[in-house]
This record gives C-alpha cells, structure tokens and sequence, in this order.
C-alpha cells in the first residue's frame, strides 16, 4: 500500500484560530493536517465564547483583521449554504460619563482611517438602538452596524466541514507533544501516537502554546486568564447590536461588561473582572450571576425577570501587552504562530487564519506588512497595553 504524501503544513489546533488557518490553508492548494487532543473541531476555548464579532478596536492590525473576519462570517451560508447562526446588528457602545465618552470619540479618527463604518450617535439614537436602556445620564455612544454575531460551535463545525472538503486531514484525540526541528528549522510535529513531518507548522493551541514551544528555545508567554459568561431562554426578538459598557462596576469587581441577542432569541452575556483571575480553573463562581445580573438590569431594567439558563467559564490566552502573537516565529524558520488572542481569538480566527496561510503558502501575508508586523512574535512584549477597547 502507498503511504499517503506527507504535509504541506501542520495545524495544531482546531479551534478559533487553527480551524479558520487550516480551512484557508486548504484553500490555497496545500496538504494540511490538523492535530487536536479534544474529541471535535472547537471544544477549547472557542465553546466558550459569546460570539461577538467586531471590528471595532483601537489596533490597526486588530481593526483589519477583525474586518477580514466579518466578510468571511456575514458571507459564509451564501458562499457555502451552511447555517453559522450569523446575525447582523452591529456594536453599541454607551457613555454615561464624561471619561468613557471622551475615549470612545478619541478612538474614531483612528478606526476611521481604517475605514470602519462607525461614528457618534447621540442619545435619542442610542435609546432606539438599545430599547429599554437605563436614559438617565445617558450622552450617547457609538455604533458600528457592520459588526454582528455568530454561533462559535456551528462555526467550528462548518470550518471543519469546508477544511475537509478541501482535503485537510483532522486527527483528533492526538495531542502534540513537542516541534521536531533539524537545526533552526522545523521539521513536522511529535504527538503521544507519533511523529509528523512537514516544512511548516502553525501554532494556535491556545493556553498550550507556551509549553509546546519552550523545548525550541522559543518564549511564548502565554498567561491564562479566566473569565465567566451567561445565557438565558429565548425572549421576544427585541435588541440588534451587541452592547459594550465599558464603566467600572459600581461593585468594584467588573470593568467592562458586554450583552447581546444572539440569532435564536437568547441574551448572552459576560464581563471583565477585576482584579484579573489568572490561572485555568473552569468552575463556576458564587459571585458570577449575582453580580451579572445586577449590572445586566442596571443597564437594562427591562431584562429583570429574564430567565438564565446556563453558566460557563472560560480561558482567556493573554500576553503580556494584551495582544495577539501573529506571524512568523522568532529564529525557527518554517514554524508560525496564532496564538494569544486575548479572550477574541473568536472574531480574529478567520482574519488571522486568512493571512497566515497567505503567509505560509505565498510569503506574504494579506495585511500590509507594517501593520501585520504590529502583532509580530518578535516584538517587545513588555512595553506596556497596547488595546484599549479589549
């Protein structure tokens, strides 16, 4: 029997990041294999995400790739016939304060150069966008219609399904072990079932890849974070954007907090705690939905019988200046790395994965270079915060 024809590229991991790479991989002609330990394509931390998808950061490289991944997500069921639970609606983003208004208008002469679709809408234009939303103080906010939302495990499973189409190989239950390298090159993978060879290898293991790339000698400093979500039973259709408050919690224990209606009627939503929670602990907290629930109806009393009907808790893969890790690896030619996104590895994965097979298959990547470079595994990483809209 012939042997199958090793590689072209190695993928390891198939969640938010690894799962777009290897599909437009794919798409660029070339032999792929995708190496995950869990049982599915998105069963990491990709599960655990609200599926917001914008465009709306303060980052360049964020802002542009966060635009490839609303094309690819908004244009998905027409270009394939698959059902990814995509809802358009955009962001909203409030200000009850001077503070929080004075940093969403100071971010838009950068967000309008690249050419996002946002700007301030006062008051009255926000209380129609947000029925229900607490007026009193209320300046305004902005809002950025071409963003929206999109069901994290229906987009996992469609990936998938389109990677193989194209011929990628997924072996799940595998987990990689090590980067076999020969001199100052990678050479193909070591998992506990075996070795796989291929001129390139993509790294987006998420939480894993610190400890995947330290026998190479490489430091990705990857520091877990935990952060909790929630969802209810279906309401009566009645919100379209997804909404960002981006105030401190009046209990001291939040900063930003973050909701929306997803495509099936279900109110989805999660905050930022404060001080951070680091480590991978995954169990729920005591404090989670009482102080979620508090925000939730402070800002919109409306939803104050809402029903929830699940809790979760989730990794956020952080670095050091709060943004990703895109690109080439230091030092180790052929290996490449998506990783570090920072709790938005959801709404970058297509983005990222699009120019990272660009860059694996014709050298380039699709952004320009000076600001894909931005997000580069070779830059300064202990310069201090870079994202302000995290």
């Amino acid at each position: 029997m012939t042997a199958a024809p090793e590689p072209d590229a190695i993928v390891v991991g198939a969640g938010s990041v690894g799962n777009p790479t290897a599909y437009f991989l794919a798409r660029e002609g070339l032999r792929v294999l995708v190496l995950d330990a869990l049982p599915s394509a998105g069963q990491g931390q990709n599960k655990a995400a609200i599926g917001g998808v914008r465009a709306t950061h303060s980052e360049p490289a964020k802002i542009q790739l966060c635009q490839r991944s609303l094309e690819v997500f908004s244009g998905w069921k027409a270009s394939t016939g698959i059902d990814i639970g995509w809802k358009p609606g955009g962001y909203c983003f409030p200000a009850w304060d001077e503070t929080v208004e004075a940093t969403l208008r100071g971010l838009l002469p950068v967000q309008k150069r690249y050419r996002l679709d946002i700007d301030w809408r006062d008051a009255d234009e926000i209380r129609r966008l947000v029925p229900g939303i607490s007026p009193e103080e209320l300046r305004g906010g902005t809002f950025s219609p071409a963003d929206g939302q999109a069901n994290p495990l229906r987009a996992a499973q469609a990936f998938e399904s389109e990677a193989r189409r194209l011929g990628a190989t997924y072996r799940f239950g595998e987990a990689a072990r090590a980067l076999l390298l020969e001199g100052s090159a990678v050479a193909g993978v070591r998992t506990d079932r075996g070795d796989y060879r291929a001129p390139a290898v993509v790294v987006a293991a998420g939480v894993g890849a610190s400890e995947l790339c330290r026998p190479a000698a490489l430091d990705v400093p990857i520091l877990p974070e935990s952060h909790e979500a929630g969802i209810s039973a279906p309401v009566a259709p009645f919100l379209g954007p997804l909404v960002v408050d981006l105030r401190p919690g009046p209990e001291g224990r939040t900063t930003n907090f973050y909701f929306g209606q997803d495509a099936d009627d279900q109110v989805i939503f999660c905050y930022t705690p404060r001080p951070a929670i680091p480590g991978e602990n995954r169990t729920s907290t005591d404090e989670f939905m009482p102080t979620a629930a508090a925000r939730l109806v402070r800002i919109l009393p409306r939803l104050k019988n809402l029903t929830v009907r699940r809790l979760w808790r989730g990794l956020y893969p952080m670095t050091p200046d709060g943004s990703p890790l895109v690109g080439r690896a230091p030092n180790v030619s052929g290996l490449y790395l998506g990783v570090g996104m920072c709790g938005q590895g959801f709404m970058l994965g297509p983005g990222v994965g699009a120019n990272l097979a660009s860059l694996v298959a014709k050298g380039r990547p699709l952004l320009a270079p000076e600001v894909f470079d931005l997000l580069s595994p070779a830059r300064d990483l202990y310069g201090g915060r870079r994202e302000t809209l995290r």
